[in-house]
């Protein structure tokens, strides 16, 4: 069997809409006031000072504080503060298989970190960026199908992958808030492909229940004795988005 060199590159790119630690989209200040805009829209804030207090938001059509016998309704982006900044990280930011050996898999790991305050939403999404290819695109390693028939994976479902006859770069994940398909480390799925227009996938997703969720996921490439020597690489994408 040949023994061939193929590296796997991965690139993490990571959006965070909301920003990481507090943002301040504007302030102005004058000899008689400050008035400082702290979220990421335009145009809200809540200032005062002995002579006057300027509650504002854009967006909100009724922005204020409504009581009455039985309840409260505080309306306005102005009431909604987080006491931890949201965050999120990847632990590795290029992974390396080594050299691949023909129907012998190879597996890499790296961890995921979502940290923001207890009780809120968040999601984690990830996509590839075409096949692991070589340099000159003249050969790939297929995405996972995982074993096939019976036991086939997608980029949304994902099944049994044990089989050393059965090739392809696909991922399972472990840890918190993650898809409950990956019932054990033997449960794989593929990449979506953006290069085929395949949408994002969600590989965490939930409401904070401790001050961080963390989850490792695991990298994994079996290939045929037909496959084409080289060095292979492809990018992979996650991007973490907080709920409101």
């Amino acid at each position: 069997m040949k023994n061939l060199s193929n590296v796997l590159k991965t690139i993490f790119l990571i959006s965070i809409f909301l920003g990481v630690g507090p943002a301040q989209a504007q302030q102005m200040d004058s000899s008689d006031y400050s008035i400082k805009f702290p979220n990421i829209n335009f145009g809200a804030g809540n200032t005062s000072s002995d002579s006057y207090n300027v509650s504002t938001t854009v967006g909100q059509l009724a922005a204020n504080e409504f009581s009455s016998l039985g309840y409260i309704v505080k309306a306005g982006f102005q009431y909604r503060q987080s006491i931890a900044p949201f965050m999120f990280s990847v632990s590795d930011s290029s992974i390396d298989l080594g050299s691949l050996v023909p129907q012998t898999p190879t597996t890499a790991t790296t961890n995921l970190t979502v940290s923001l305050d207890q009780g809120e939403t968040f999601q984690v999404t990830a996509q590839e960026e075409g096949p692991l290819t070589t340099l000159y695109g003249n050969n790939t390693i297929p995405d996972t199908s995982c074993n096939g028939r019976k036991e086939n994976c997608t980029e949304k479902t994902s099944a049994v992958w044990n089989s050393n006859t059965a090739y392809g770069f696909g991922y399972t994940i472990a840890g918190d808030n993650i898809p409950q398909d990956f019932r054990s480390p033997s449960y794989f799925r593929r990449f979506p492909d953006s290069l085929a227009n395949e949408t994002p996938v969600t590989i965490m997703e939930g409401n904070q229940s401790a001050d961080k969720s963390e989850a490792v996921l695991t990298f994994k490439a079996n290939i045929s004795p037909l496959q084409g020597t080289g060095s292979y690489e492809t990018i992979v994408k996650f991007v973490a988005t907080p709920g409101f």
